[in-house]
C-alpha cells in the first residue's frame, strides 16, 4: 500500500483551505464533497461521446473529491489519534496516513461513499450515465422535423406526453428516419402506458439503426411493464447478441428473476455479471447492484440458503465477507 506521511500542519492548511475551519460530522462531509462532486459532473460533455469516456470523466470528478473526503476523516480524528500520540521534544506528534493507493480499502470506502451519494441525490449523475452514445446522424437534418422535435422536447419537461406525442408523429412523419424522434416517441407512449405503440417506434427505430442501443434496452423495458417477462428476457438476449458484455444486459435479466419471477438464484447470478463489469467499468450502477444483492442475500437468508448465496458469489470471482 502506498501511504503518505504528511505532518499535522500540512492536513490543517488544507483542510482550513477546503472546509473553511469548520468542523464537519462525517454525513455533512460526504453532502458537502458531493455536492462539489455533481458540479463537477455537470459540466462534463455529453454529445457525441462515447459512454466509456463519459464515465472516465465521472470517476475523475469523484476521486478528485474522494481523496478530500480522506482527509476530512482523519482531520475529525485528530483528537483520539492526539490521546495517542507519542511525544517528541515535550510535544505530542501526530502523524496521519493519508492513502494514495486506489485499491487500498480506505481510497474505496471514501470514493464508495461519495458515489453512492450522488446516486441518490445528484441528477447530473444519471444523466451523464443514462445518455445514450450520442451520434450526429441521429438528427434530422430537416428543419421543419427539427422544430416539431424542440417542441415535443419541450412538451416532454412539462411532462406533457400527449403534446409531445403529437410534435414527435409530425416530426418523423416529415423525417422518417429521425431516430431520436422515434427513440423518444416510444419512451413517451410507454409514459402513458401505449405500450404496444412504445415497441413498435422502438422497432422503427432499429430499422434505421439496428445497433441502437437506447431502443433495445427499452423493448425490454417494455416488455417488463406488460408482464411479458419471458420476452423481456429474450429482448434482453437480442441486445446481448449486439453488445456481447454489456452489463445493462445481466442487470435487466437480474431484475426480471428478482423482482418479477421471485428466483432469486438465478438473480443473483445475473446480478453478480453486472456488478463485476459495472465496478470494471467505474460505472456508478455498481450501487445499484450491490443494492439488489443485499436485497437477494436477505431473501437466500431467511430461505436457508446462504451456502449457495455464497457459491454463487464464489463462481462469480465476488468476495463475500
Amino acid at each position: 500500500m502506498i501511504k503518505k506521511r504528511i505532518t499535522i500542519l500540512t492536513f490543517i492548511l488544507l483542510y482550513c483551505l477546503t472546509f473553511s475551519q469548520k468542523k464537519h460530522d462525517k454525513n455533512k462531509l460526504i453532502q458537502e464533497l458531493s455536492d462539489n462532486t455533481c458540479k463537477c459532473i455537470d459540466s462534463i460533455g455529453l454529445f457525441d461521446r462515447n459512454k466509456k469516456d463519459i464515465l472516465e470523466d465521472i470517476e475523475h470528478c469523484i476521486d478528485k473529491h474522494a481523496t478530500a473526503l480522506q482527509l476530512g476523516k482523519l482531520i475529525d480524528n485528530i483528537d483520539e489519534l492526539s490521546e495517542k500520540a507519542p511525544k517528541v521534544n515535550g510535544k505530542k506528534q501526530v502523524t496521519l496516513n493519508l492513502s494514495t493507493d486506489k485499491n487500498s480499502q480506505q481510497y474505496k470506502d471514501s470514493y464508495n461513499e461519495i458515489e453512492r451519494y450522488l446516486m441518490k441525490n445528484c441528477s447530473s449523475l444519471k444523466n451523464a450515465v443514462n445518455t445514450s452514445e450520442s451520434k450526429y446522424e441521429s438528427l434530422s437534418k430537416n428543419k421543419e422535423a427539427k422544430d416539431f422535435y424542440d417542441k415535443a422536447i419541450n412538451s416532454s419537461e412539462k411532462e406533457d406526453w400527449k403534446d409531445a406525442i403529437q410534435n414527435y408523429e409530425q416530426a418523423v412523419k416529415i423525417d422518417p428516419k429521425f431516430i431520436y424522434a422515434w427513440d423518444n416517441l416510444g419512451i413517451c407512449y410507454r409514459r402513458i402506458g401505449e405500450y404496444d405503440k412504445a415497441i413498435d417506434a422502438y422497432k422503427k427505430s432499429l430499422e434505421i439503426d439496428p445497433k441502437g442501443k437506447m431502443p433495445m434496452q427499452n423493448i425490454a423495458i417494455t416488455y417488463i411493464y406488460k408482464k411479458e417477462y419471458q420476452k423481456a428476457i429474450d429482448a434482453y438476449s437480442d441486445f446481448d447478441k449486439v453488445y456481447p458484455g454489456d452489463p445493462e444486459v445481466y442487470y435487466g435479466i437480474g431484475q426480471v428473476y428478482f423482482a418479477n419471477l421471485k428466483n432469486n438464484e438465478k438473480a443473483l447470478d445475473y446480478i453478480c455479471k453486472a456488478y463485476k463489469i459495472y465496478a470494471e467499468q467505474k460505472s456508478p450502477y455498481r450501487t445499484d447492484a450491490e443494492t439488489v444483492l443485499a436485497h437477494i442475500y436477505k431473501n437466500m437468508s431467511e430461505e436457508g440458503k446462504i451456502d449457495k448465496f455464497k457459491e454463487v458469489m464464489k463462481n462469480n470471482s465476488i468476495e463475500f465477507k
